[in-house]
């Protein structure tokens, strides 16, 4: 079974992701730090994140894995602290608004998708990556809380900072965040971890009856 989670940044898509898998005891795959990961990897070897298809190349000569622990790893190295700095933040979105890049990391999302239960997070899952997938849901919240989220993750930034940054993220990711026609959407603005979880575990329980 895959379980699909979208949304934007901030909506708690990572966190509930995690701890339903835990819960339901199924792989976790972050689609969003191979995004990441590869952006990483373009700064390290001076790659020009402008080059959709020079960046898809190297997408390809160095897929992305992750361990049996959720660590992620390219090219031999662990990067799952690497990836989450401030400086991956800024550039990430501009190695993933390549087609040739998303079309890349879309099979090999893919390809780690069709191995068992799997719960998978991102932002196109349901509509693109996954179409199929038994359960689908879309997280929103408000653009206060999301921006309060991420201020909790990193409490050096300033919230102004934060809360424009977000804002600037939804408008470049607009065109390939959007929620699948059959996906549930949840608002998760007033919610706990466990409340949201609880809900998504409900959807999945229903659709194995």
């Amino acid at each position: 079974m895959i379980v699909a989670i979208d949304g934007p940044a901030g909506s708690g898509k990572s966190t509930v992701a995690r701890a339903l898998a835990v819960r339901l005891g199924f792989r976790y795959l972050d689609t969003g730090a191979m995004y990441r990961a590869l952006t990483w990897l373009a700064l390290r070897d001076r790659v020009p994140l402008v080059d959709g298809d020079v960046l898809a190349a190297l997408a390809r000569e160095c897929p992305v894995s992750f361990d049996e622990d959720g660590r992620v790893e390219i090219a031999g190295e662990d990067v799952s602290a690497a990836i989450r700095g401030a400086e991956i933040d800024r550039q990430v979105p501009v190695v993933a608004r390549h087609t040739a890049v998303r079309e890349v990391m879309r099979e090999r999302q893919r390809a780690l998708g069709a191995i068992g239960n799997v719960v998978i997070e991102g932002r196109d899952i349901g509509s693109v990556v996954a179409p199929n997938a038994e359960v689908k849901v879309f997280l929103v919240a408000d653009p206060a809380e999301r921006a309060r989220r991420r201020g909790a993750e990193r409490p050096d930034e300033e919230a102004e900072a934060l809360a424009a940054s977000l804002q600037h993220r939804d408008e470049r990711d607009a065109v390939n965040t959007r929620p699948a026609d059959d996906a549930v959407l949840l608002d998760t603005t007033d919610l706990d971890i466990d409340e949201v979880v609880a809900r998504i575990a409900e959807l999945v329980e229903a659709n194995v009856r």
